[in-house]
């Protein structure tokens, strides 16, 4: 039987907003299996990763009767996912029908909700980026309504971009910088955004457009799309950290989102490297967060600006893209800055290594764009506090996708989805009318 292993198919996600429930998502597709509709999730999932592919190489390859594939993908033809494009060589007999799989029969809009901005793409059924709007929001913004509001302004600018109209949208996926647990998704961390306390507002995403909207923790959708897209792809087991405002992890494991028993794994930031520390905001106290998130770093600098320490960030404000590309530049401040905070991340990622020894860690967020200079400092506080064993098989590198990993993997989200739920890409199974 076919079993997915070039892209970590996440488990069932974490929330969602007019998805049926039940609609579990797969890696492998186990012998004996009866359900339609995970048959058309196999038979979909193997003709999206070979594009072009005949019946009789999908009932080879997949071990189902002739019969059962020609229903199968009879039912996609009719959805626009799968086109017939002519006919391929015969080993005898008449030529196969070359089937291939329609990257732009349907768009997705992914948003990242994050501490400090917003940001909306929307995608093709291959991850390709067709429009990208971004907007700065205040940290401190207590507003939610406000931020509704942008994000949908947001997401009609990228449909309009698009020129296509939203009918072929068949969800939209959100990131927000907090925990999430699928049984309270009000519950959004009173942490990051104190505003938003059971006010996350899909409902309205849900009304305007009319299609399913799934939320997930940001860390976790850095890592989804990484795996798909970027530097985990092919990899099983590898971390995602993402180190800006907040820092947290996303893990992957054997292919799948490790959420634990309730939802909050991977609080990187919260995970105590000195507990005489300064107090966090989540009311410990030596939090990673407190040496590391943006906050902390740019107080770090204007720490050592008062001590006369030499560089040539001398104005106001002071921004943590000016501090990374001033310490890309060698600036004695900014580098020390850097540095510093490779050591602390690198007490935390070696702790990481040597509990969960992952192939792979990932980083991304607004640190990484320091590049090589926090890279080479963290590698060498790594391999002085894990075991060599661990460290020797396991690559630290910055992510492939950047700044828009996060909206990316909100977008990936549904299109995990919809491989586990055929369904969602059917126009009929929306009464409402769409923008």
């Amino acid at each position: 039987m076919f079993t997915s292993t070039n892209k970590p198919l996440s488990n069932l996600p974490a929330a969602s907003l007019g998805l049926d429930a039940g609609s579990a998502l797969h890696t492998d597709a186990p012998a004996g299996i009866n359900s339609k509709r995970a048959l058309t999730d196999i038979v979909l999932e193997l003709i999206w990763r070979e594009r072009r592919i005949s019946r009789a190489d999908i009932a080879r390859r997949t071990s189902l009767a002739r019969s059962t594939v020609s229903d199968i993908v009879r039912k996609l033809l009719r959805t626009g996912l799968v086109a017939e494009v002519g006919t391929d060589r015969s080993s005898g007999g008449r030529r196969p029908v070359v089937l291939e799989f329609q990257d732009d029969a349907f768009n997705i809009l992914g948003v990242d909700f994050g501490a400090t901005h917003i940001s909306v793409v929307l995608t093709n059924l291959r991850g390709r980026i067709l429009a990208w709007r971004e907007q700065k929001r205040p940290a401190d913004d207590a507003d939610p309504e406000n931020s509704r509001t942008v994000v949908m302004e947001l997401c009609d600018e990228c449909i309009d971009e698009w020129g296509k109209g939203a009918r072929s949208l068949i969800g939209i996926g959100v990131s927000v910088p907090s925990p999430v647990d699928p049984r309270h998704l009000s519950n959004i961390s009173d942490v990051v955004l104190p505003a938003w306390r059971g006010r996350i507002g899909l409902e309205q995403l849900h009304r305007r457009y009319g299609v399913p909207v799934l939320v997930d923790n940001d860390a976790n959708l850095g890592a989804l799309a990484e795996g798909w897209w970027g530097a985990g792809r092919d990899v099983r087991d590898f971390t995602y950290i993402k180190v800006a405002t907040g820092i947290g992890a996303g893990i992957i494991l054997g292919g799948e989102i490790y959420r634990g028993s309730t939802g909050v794994a991977g609080e990187l930031g919260h995970l105590a490297i000195d507990a005489n520390g300064d107090p966090c905001v989540c009311g410990l106290r030596g939090c990673l967060a407190t040496f590391i998130g943006t906050d902390a770093l740019l107080a770090r600098a204007d720490s050592l600006r008062s001590q006369k320490i030499t560089t040539r960030l001398t104005g106001d404000p002071l921004t943590i893209f000016g501090l990374e590309d001033a310490a890309r530049e060698g600036d004695p401040l900014a580098v020390q800055v850097v540095e510093e905070a490779a050591e602390h991340l690198g007490v935390a990622v070696a702790g990481l290594l040597n509990v969960m020894n992952p192939s792979m860690v990932i980083l991304g967020g607004s640190l990484t764009r320091a590049g090589e200079l926090l890279l080479d400092r963290l590698r060498s506080i790594v391999r002085d506090r894990t075991f060599a064993t661990s460290v020797a098989a396991t690559d630290i590198c910055i992510g492939e996708l950047g700044p828009r990993a996060v909206a990316l993997g909100a977008s990936t989200l549904v299109l995990n989805a919809a491989f586990a739920d055929p369904t969602l890409f059917s126009s009929s199974r929306f009464n409402q009318v769409r923008k």
